[in-house]
């Protein structure tokens, strides 16, 4: 399967799937659930921050400018109440825990959910006027990227794969092509769980030569808002890849959140 269903913005947001069963060659195919939000549409006491824990409190009420407090409270807030009927609790039990850093060993690699055997894996991303959510049965990384401007392309650019300098470099150098190769290679980072502790140059995630992709990792573009570029990025063949548009009041106060 190599399908991307694209949910209409404003439509009821789906249930969970089952994902299909049935004999198939080689390392089975992992579905992915992508939620997508757009955070222009909301103001910060629109949100409703009661269901976050303590962490999540602090870093909302910190030094952080105001769009970037805008992002980070609909990302926390909409995760959880993803996450929550996963994991049958409500989303202020949702708890998490950090894997280890697959360069030192260290508790701070991928974030990950406190519960039994199976649970979901996840990722989050915001960038510009969208927050995007992954939620996988396998590692996932996602990654949405407004477009930059044209200086961080040409500063950025040399610090990259050589094929992928060569893509951006025949794409005219625009903030759309180095948005679609960035926000693959940040999908993929942040799937392995060592961001950008990992040489930029090292990999290569662009979007020309599957065959040349990290082994063992699939990564595919996905649609988003105008002025931005997404990805997702697992451990192993991607499957069904369903990116869903959640209404802004998802994360408001007094919204039950859960989707339909």
């Amino acid at each position: 399967m190599n399908d991307v269903i694209i949910d209409p913005l404003g439509a009821p947001a789906p249930a969970p799937r089952t994902p299909a069963t049935g004999p198939a060659p080689g390392p089975a195919r992992v579905d992915v659930d992508l939620w997508q939000l757009r955070v222009d549409h909301l103001a910060e006491d629109e949100l409703d921050p009661s269901e976050l824990d303590a962490e999540e409190r602090v870093r909302l009420a910190g030094p952080l400018r105001v769009a970037d407090r805008l992002r980070y409270g609909v990302g926390h807030i909409a995760l959880r109440r993803l996450l929550a009927p996963r994991l049958g609790v409500a989303p202020a039990e949702v708890v998490y825990r950090r894997e280890p850093c697959p360069g030192c060993g260290a508790p701070h690699g991928r974030p990950a959910v406190e519960g039994p055997p199976g649970a979901p894996h996840f990722s989050l991303s915001h960038s510009g006027d969208v927050v995007l959510i992954g939620i996988a049965a396998r590692t996932v990384g996602v990654d949405v990227e407004g477009f930059p401007k044209a200086a961080t392309v040409r500063e950025v650019t040399p610090a990259l794969h050589p094929l992928e300098r060569a893509e951006i470099t025949a794409a005219g150098e625009t903030p759309e092509a180095f948005a679609r190769v960035w926000s693959r290679k940040e999908a993929y980072l942040k799937g392995l769980g060592i961001g950008m502790a990992r040489s930029l140059d090292k990999d290569y995630l662009g979007e020309h030569d599957p065959s040349a992709l990290p082994e063992g990792w699939d990564v595919r573009s996905v649609p988003t808002a105008d002025g931005h570029a997404a990805a997702v990025a697992v451990a192993g063949p991607l499957g069904l890849v369903r990116t869903s548009w959640l209404p802004a009041s998802f994360v408001t106060a007094g919204s039950a959140g859960t989707p339909a």
